[in-house]
């Protein structure tokens, strides 16, 4: 085969190929561009121990809340503990029901953010390029957690963008994709009369 063939491969197979982060076996992230269109892609890594425990976790809570009910003497400590306890298990077990979430930049239109579920339903919300004022990479606090959102302040709007909406990678994998969109929205910026 001849060298020039055999450099043409390898230099489309490398244009095609998909770059790609792994975050403790949970999230997975892939970059691509397909027709001028910039494809980043977050990945809920299955788990089949996490849905059995997440199955195990339900039917314990509903097994001690039927328990609860039905034992007619009288509320024990044990009762009183037990419930909660089996509901923040259930909770924090709770298998995401999606697959993997979407962000396509199309430049010269705008950004489409995808949701796609286990069950084949996808949501999609398309933002166009001169609604969008700046993306904005956020520490989010809760009292039991923290974490890390990608969000879009879009014109004209109460309420933030959120790029990610059901899943909450980690800044190691949306800090690439912050910097796209920050590239996007600084090079493409329409600016509109208020």
């Amino acid at each position: 085969m001849p060298a020039w063939i055999v450099f043409w491969r390898a230099d489309t197979m490398k244009k095609h190929q998909a770059q790609g982060i792994s975050a403790g076996g949970v999230y997975r992230y892939t970059h691509r561009r397909e027709g001028g269109a910039d494809i980043h892609d977050v990945f809920v890594e299955k788990s089949a121990s996490r849905l059995l425990f997440s199955y195990i976790g339900a039917m314990l809570l509903l097994a001690n809340v039927c328990y609860a009910l039905l034992k007619q003497e009288s509320l024990c400590l044990s009762s009183f503990w037990c419930v909660p306890f089996s509901a923040i298990v259930a909770k924090s077990l709770q298998y995401k029901p999606v697959k993997k979430e979407s962000l396509m930049i199309m430049p010269g239109f705008g950004v489409q953010l995808e949701q796609h579920f286990w069950s084949g339903r996808v949501h999609r919300q398309f933002v166009p390029i001169g609604k969008i004022l700046k993306p904005v990479l956020n520490e989010c606090v809760t009292p039991v957690t923290c974490y890390w959102s990608l969000a879009l302040l879009v014109r004209n709007e109460d309420k933030i963008t959120l790029v990610f909406k059901k899943l909450h990678p980690p800044v190691k994998m949306l800090v690439p994709i912050w910097k796209a969109l920050c590239a996007f929205t600084s090079s493409d910026s329409i600016t509109s009369p208020s």
